[in-house]
């Protein structure tokens, strides 16, 4: 099978029979965003500044949102790098992951990896899933930090365990690629058809790739590990 192609930041991989599209760093939107997403920027900007100005972590985080969006105020990447630092200062996890992306994205702030990384570990270490990914992408390009196929397997695998799809397909690339962990074929088809199970195309595809090259045993086996998997996390 082909090597990695291109940047890892945003990972271009190639397998056998597919080109696997490129899987960006995740940002995390309001927690209530289907109200929040009802339309009513203004009655929502009204309610949430006050609280906001008052120290309101969450509070802070959903203006952080607005200014990134534009929602109900002009679009300013300045603002919203300002509102989210304000929540990520007092332990917002998903302020802390997103402040991550800006610097990651050099939006409102220059482009630093090193604090990109910074933020996106301490929402990681609070178990905050895109942030646990976007470690594990940092780590695996080696922004930020030394590259570290070990410690970004080490965060795919957090993110893969909650159930995240494409922290899923990441790992069973570590384990086809043999990056951080012993190359298995068995493992990789594993994670891949977990991603698949939630419709991932890339897991999809990869799971199919890869069983062109394995024993009916092999593929057997990965589809008990699948199967044991989702019994042991049923939610």
């Amino acid at each position: 099978m082909p090597e990695y192609a291109g940047p890892i930041r945003i990972a271009n991989i190639a397998l056998a029979l597919c080109l696997v599209l490129p899987l960006p760093a995740a940002a995390w939107v309001p927690e209530d965003v289907a109200v929040y997403e009802t339309g009513g920027y203004d009655t929502e900007l009204a309610l949430r500044r006050p609280l906001a100005q008052q120290g309101d972590a969450g509070a802070q985080f959903i203006l952080g949102f607005m200014y990134g969006h534009g929602h109900g105020v002009l679009q300013d990447d300045s603002g919203s790098v300002y509102w989210y630092r304000k929540a990520a200062e007092q332990g917002h996890a998903g302020a802390q992951n997103n402040l991550g992306l800006m610097y990651d994205r050099g939006e409102g702030v220059p482009e630093d990896d090193r604090q990109a990384t910074s933020w996106y570990r301490k929402a990681a270490e609070q178990g905050h899933v895109s942030a646990q990914y976007n470690l594990a992408m940092n780590y695996r390009s080696g922004l930020g930090v030394p590259q570290d196929y070990k410690q970004s397997v080490y965060w795919y695998r957090k993110a893969a365990e909650q159930g995240d799809a494409d922290a899923q397909f990441s790992v069973g690339v570590m384990y086809d690629r043999g990056h951080g962990v012993p190359k298995d074929y068995v493992l990789a088809h594993m994670w891949f058809n977990l991603a698949a199970a939630q419709g991932d195309e890339n897991g999809m595809k990869s799971r199919d790739s890869i069983a062109s090259g394995m024993t009916p045993s092999q593929i057997e086996k990965a589809q008990d590990l699948a199967r044991e998997w989702l019994a042991a996390h049923p939610n």
